[in-house]
């Protein structure tokens, strides 16, 4: 039973506020198994082939200014962001990460009762930052791992004020059409805040696909974000950026932690950002491993989910022996780390980050070895 207020004021101790203690914390990808001293990390959707070295550069050269607090603005970034995808520089905000921004636009609009919506395998941060403020979470029932916009609409009622939509989607890589996002924007309330997460937008190439950018542009009840943690390499320096109308924004800066990325990190993401050659060479190892990937474990029985990320979602028959987490398990027997996504509604599923050509193949025959074929 959650303590009131009163209880909580006569508690013995302090007492955390009404749904917290109800919150599962997140979960990261596994990074190390017993017995494997360097195992081969495919769980987390990282970039294998590491980071720019113009970043690690910029990232040495900011060494001698640890002492200093960082620029709270970020205007270095915030004037290469702007200039890369012509964006006016006042409607940009950073965050440690875009989770960083999912959590703070709960913390400006959610008030306790008031409601988010997102798919039902959405990815865990958007729950955590409503919860966290004593929201109501609304999971919208997908179709075949992919977000339906008839059903998204179903969740939205007046207390609604933030539909969550990662396009691609994480951890099932599916992704939404620009005429799709087009239509749920117009289907919903203009007081709620359409939030398009890009986090895996760069791995979409098809002529279909929209970054949502010129929407948000456009529009007033729309914030698209981004992160330099996957195709950029940039995980562990956690930068993020978010655009929108002004008046979104605004309150986002008012509450925003006043150095919440580091001069590290904003220079590593501004060379980052126009090492063009980096990106060329991360995308393409995606788009020649993906299907191949795809067709690799088709062709071991398993149902592989069309990805249009750096990643693959498998999903495996419900058997003794040949279940998803057994599979999990045995790979990382093996010194292969992939992640089991049950925690996302998907309890026969692993999601395998795409890798080099000896991981993804060894990937491949671990698993045949597993299944018998």
């Amino acid at each position: 039973m959650t303590a009131s207020p009163t209880d909580r004021f006569a508690a013995p101790r302090p007492v955390p506020k009404p749904g917290i203690l109800d919150i599962h914390a997140y979960v990261g990808g596994k990074s190390k198994v017993e017995g494997v001293a360097h195992p081969v990390k495919l769980s987390s959707n990282e970039n294998v082939l590491g980071s720019s070295d113009k970043a690690k550069a910029a990232y040495r050269d900011a060494v001698d200014r640890m002492h200093i607090y960082p620029d709270g603005k970020a205007n270095i970034l915030r004037e290469a962001v702007a200039k890369r995808f012509n964006l006016e520089p006042e409607r940009l905000t950073f965050g440690d990460g875009s989770d960083e921004i999912f959590a703070l636009l709960c913390q400006v609009y959610l008030e306790p009762g008031d409601n988010i919506v997102q798919g039902e395998h959405g990815f865990a941060a958007y729950a955590i930052g409503a919860r966290a403020c004593q929201g109501e979470v609304r999971m919208a029932k997908e179709i075949n791992h992919r977000i339906d916009i008839d059903e998204v609409v179903k969740c939205v009622d007046e207390r609604t004020r933030l539909v969550f939509i990662a396009n691609p989607a994480n951890p099932t890589g599916t992704w939404l059409t620009g005429e799709e996002i087009r239509a749920l924007h117009a289907a919903l309330p203009p007081s709620v805040i359409l939030v398009l997460d890009g986090a895996y937008s760069e791995f979409c190439s098809d002529p279909r696909f929209e970054d949502g950018l010129d929407l948000a542009r456009a529009a007033e009840n729309v914030i698209v974000t981004r992160t330099f943690s996957k195709l950029h390499g940039l995980a562990a320096l956690r930068v993020g950026w978010g655009y929108a109308p002004p008046h979104i924004i605004e309150p986002l800066e008012r509450i925003r932690p006043p150095f919440n990325t580091s001069i590290p990190g904003q220079e590593a993401a501004v060379a980052a950002l126009f090492d063009d050659d980096f990106q060329a060479r991360s995308l393409a190892l995606v788009e020649q491993w993906r299907p191949w990937l795809t067709q690799q474990l088709g062709g071991l029985g398993l149902e592989v989910t069309p990805s249009a990320a750096n990643f693959v979602l498998a999903t495996f028959p419900t058997a003794p022996g040949k279940t998803a987490l057994e599979a999990e398990a045995f790979l990382a027997s093996k010194g292969y780390l992939v992640r089991a996504v049950a925690n996302y509604g998907l309890p026969n599923a692993i999601r395998i980050t795409i890798g080099l050509e000896e991981q993804n193949r060894a990937v491949v025959d671990l698993l045949a070895e597993f299944l018998g074929r």
